[in-house]
């Protein structure tokens, strides 16, 4: 069974939260709320998250604050922010939300479409990078059980399972970057997919240093990235 991701929806305001699960709940994830900056930091203590979305205007602690606490932690910096602001906020505004590492910026009224689009493609992006970080653990435990009885090169099929997952995740990785460069998507989606692709192809050739007859085994595995 395939996780579901877990989106933040970070508003003040009830009837916002509420909208915004309308919105989103045909891309079948978890949706999480927070009604307030220091509830969306707490909520990232425990838990992963695919993308935030924040809300600007909020009392106590706003979308700017908020976001620059999210970028300070090492465990969350690197999840993706859309800023939400109301309409009548000017271009300073859009400034200061992508000088606070937001990935996008989106005024109300926004159009449901172009929102849920937005967000699906960075659900994709986390999905992709969770599969590569399960297929270099499940390799590593195969490894470290194969070192156990023998080499890797006196069972031919111990890769086999790995390589194939690996295989389905290269696939879809290489659907999504051209679906991104046909859709002209934000540049901060597009850097994101390459930075996954580069980490699949890394995995890729060590996997095939480590086939039969390639070597004596082939460069250590890089470590998982998050």
């Amino acid at each position: 069974m395939v996780q579901k991701a877990k989106i933040l929806l970070v508003d003040d305001r009830p009837e916002n939260l509420l909208a915004l699960e309308a919105i989103l709940s045909a891309l079948d994830q978890t949706l999480v709320r927070a009604s307030s900056g220091e509830e969306a930091l707490k909520a990232l203590l425990t838990d992963d998250f695919a993308v935030i979305l924040l809300d600007v205007q909020m009392p106590g602690m706003d979308g700017f604050e908020t976001a620059a606490h999210i970028k300070r932690r090492e465990r969350t910096r690197d999840i993706p922010i859309i800023f939400l602001t109301a309409i009548n906020h000017g271009p300073h505004h859009t400034f200061r939300g992508y000088a606070a590492g937001a990935v996008d910026y989106i005024s109300k009224p926004f159009d449901p479409w172009v929102l849920r689009a937005k967000v699906s493609v960075f659900v994709e992006l986390y999905m992709k990078n969770c599969q590569l970080r399960e297929q270099a653990a499940l390799l590593r435990l195969q490894l470290e059980g194969g070192g156990q009885g023998g080499t890797v090169k006196e069972s031919p099929g111990l890769l086999a399972e790995p390589s194939a997952r690996l295989a389905a995740v290269e696939e879809q990785a290489e659907a999504l970057s051209k679906q991104l460069d046909d859709d002209s998507a934000d540049a901060a989606a597009v850097a994101t997919a390459a930075h996954l692709e580069r980490k699949l192809t890394g995995l890729r050739r060590a996997l095939d240093a480590l086939e039969p007859g390639t070597g004596s085994g082939g460069p250590p595995l890089p470590p998982a990235q998050n």
